[in-house]
């Protein structure tokens, strides 16, 4: 504990300025050992002995001023290590072990540290979680140990990952049924998986933070969970222009597409200007970043990254730059057309391995959605090269499903009234887009029926590009905006839609503007009737879902089941040779993009 030793002539006081004058001591624990305090604690120890202030002590007394042996308090540390008995060592260890710590600090009182405590008595008065290693790295005597070495070493053996894997997904659509899928995927392979996505951030499975987490802030909570060992970030423009990334670099970085949203917000204007912040995600991969070669703004991006290696993704099985990157060794996930359906494939170093059927992924809906059939394919990628099995990938993707409590708003389909609905988040021309082709493809023996909206904060000319993805492509439009107007006047935003309808040759009688998304949705189901399919935009999603669910059909009509047509491949009518790629260039990571100079 904190004491002086007397000299015969100096006062408490002048012993306690003594030994305060040693550089070593300090206030709190900014230094080895902490200054000596004269307070109410100290002045109960001296009148314990007959002692105040200004008494002297004998030459060699030693005169505490604290009850407890704690560096925090002025004590002092002896280093005892070379002479602790075996069998006060192999106590304290077991007592640690005990409680279930890997690390402990072990308080033991003995009459004399040398000597066992069966022969002369002694205990234990405390176990510390978190103890303090200042004492064994400057003892006040004996030999100096680095105690932390062996601790970090224990905690981060030498040779391996100081830090869980991370992948980053960004682009305009499919972020967050990709980040879902890939997390899906690592959790059938055994990983703990941290999840942040536009509806909340999920530990395990287990949604811990409800809201639009796709920024560097909820990145940073997810990282901060010791139960994670895999951190998958859906990455969203908002959370780039204002924080940047919230972590330094990522393992896999996956960019979707850029397509047109959020323009003419926060200084960005156009798809390039877009895709700028959106190659971040790739800019910062250091193992793998995976590009959609099918988008020209991502595939360009391949010339911004320095990952050690890029995946290229296609739905088309004669792309032509990707033919030559996977003949140049590079690695790519490619659609081909089998006997058996379509197969997604992988290409690495010149191997060729068939993954799995689009029609055995429950989210695509037997192949159909191929919207989603890129989105797995992304997926598959991405834990492909973060070192995760076939199998694994495989058995993930198949146990996957669109459904409203697996991916809400992405896709959901509820099947249990005569007619089909279709739920989905879409909210700009691309993704509306996407689902209103998908309902194309779809063999309806009845009418196609949709309810239509846009974003308030978009502009005019995006809110009629998502009224020109669906013109002439269904038999009844009901229009409606969202429930946050966002800027806008009252009805201003299904009025701007109905028009560009009205424009782009959709009859009055066809179409009827319903304001509120509830009435809107509702008399969508009303209309219904066996073999209807019925496509809902929503944004109020577990409303909108619950209401789907919840309506009661009017008289008892058979459900339908409709067939669909399986999509045909895209392809190049003709080849273009290597040396004709314009930009184009040949490295040991396959084939990339050339920087432009003004970059």
């Amino acid at each position: 504990p904190g004491h002086v030793v007397g000299d015969g002539s100096s006062d408490i006081a002048e012993l306690v300025d003594r030994v305060n004058a040693d550089p070593r001591r300090g206030v709190g624990h900014e230094k080895v050992l902490t200054r000596l305090e004269l307070d109410a604690q100290a002045d109960l120890m001296l009148e314990r002995v007959g002692y105040n202030h200004f008494s002297v002590p004998k030459e060699g007394e030693t005169v505490y001023l604290r009850s407890t042996a704690n560096l925090s308090t002025g004590g002092t540390a002896t280093d005892v290590t070379d002479i602790i008995h075996p069998d006060n060592r192999d106590m304290a260890v077991r007592a640690v072990r005990a409680i279930g710590l890997d690390v402990g600090g072990v308080d033991f009182i003995s009459p004399n540290i040398a000597e066992s405590y069966k022969s002369i008595g002694g205990g234990i008065c405390e176990i510390n979680a978190a103890p303090g290693f200042r004492m064994h790295v400057a003892p006040s005597e004996g030999t100096p140990r680095d105690a932390a070495g062996p601790v970090i070493d224990m905690l981060f053996p030498p040779g391996t990952p100081a830090r869980v894997p991370i992948a980053a997904i960004t682009g305009t659509n499919g972020k967050t049924t990709t980040a879902r899928m890939l997390a899906h995927i690592t959790k059938m392979a055994g990983y703990t998986p941290g999840l942040t996505t536009t509806d909340g951030v999920y530990i395990d499975g287990q949604r811990t933070v409800e809201g639009d987490m796709t920024g560097p802030v909820s990145a940073r909570m997810v990282l901060s969970d010791p139960q994670i060992d895999m951190a998958i970030l859906e990455t969203a423009r908002g959370g780039l222009l204002r924080s940047g990334m919230g972590v330094p670099s990522v393992d896999v970085g996956a960019v979707l597409n850029v397509a047109s949203d959020h323009l003419g917000l926060k200084g960005i204007d156009t798809l390039e200007q877009l895709a700028e912040i959106k190659r971040i995600v790739v800019e910062v991969a250091t193992e793998c970043a995976v590009l959609n070669a099918d988008d020209a703004n991502v595939l360009k991006m391949s010339a911004y990254t320095d990952a050690k290696v890029i995946c290229y993704v296609t739905l088309n099985p004669s792309h032509t730059l990707v033919r030559e990157h996977i003949r140049a060794g590079g690695r790519a996930c490619a659609l081909e057309a089998g006997v058996n359906g379509h197969m997604i494939t992988l290409y690495d170093k010149g191997s060729h391995i068939p993954l799995m059927w689009t029609h055995l992924i429950p989210a695509t809906l037997e192949g159909r959605a191929l919207h989603n059939v890129q989105n797995a394919m992304v997926a598959a990628a991405m834990a492909f090269s973060l070192g995760i099995k076939l199998d694994a990938i495989r058995q993930g993707l198949r146990t996957f499903d669109t459904t409203f409590f697996q991916a809400p708003g992405r896709m959901n389909v509820f099947n249990e009234h005569p007619f089909k609905v279709l739920m989905d988040y879409g909210h700009n021309a691309h993704a509306v887009g996407m689902m209103a082709d998908l309902a194309q493809r779809l063999d309806v023996t009845g009418r196609r029926i949709v309810v239509l909206t846009g974003p308030g904060d978009r502009r005019d000319e995006d809110l009629r590009a998502i009224a020109d993805a669906v013109a002439g492509k269904f038999d009844h439009y009901i229009v409606r905006r969202d429930d946050s107007l966002r800027g806008r006047d009252g009805d201003e935003v299904p009025r701007i839609i109905a028009k560009a309808l009205q424009n782009a040759g959709v009859a009055e009688s066809a179409m009827a503007v319903i304001p509120d998304e509830q009435l809107a949705v509702d008399a969508a189901l009303r209309m219904g009737d066996a073999g209807d399919l019925i496509l809902v935009f929503a944004d109020a999603l577990t409303r909108t879902w619950k209401q789907i669910i919840k309506f009661q059909p009017h008289g008892d009509v058979a459900k339908a089941s409709p067939r669909v047509e399986l999509p045909s491949l895209e392809s190049s009518e003709e080849e273009i040779p290597f040396a004709a790629m314009e930009g184009v260039i040949r490295e040991e990571r396959g084939l990339v993009f050339e920087r432009e100079e003004s970059d």
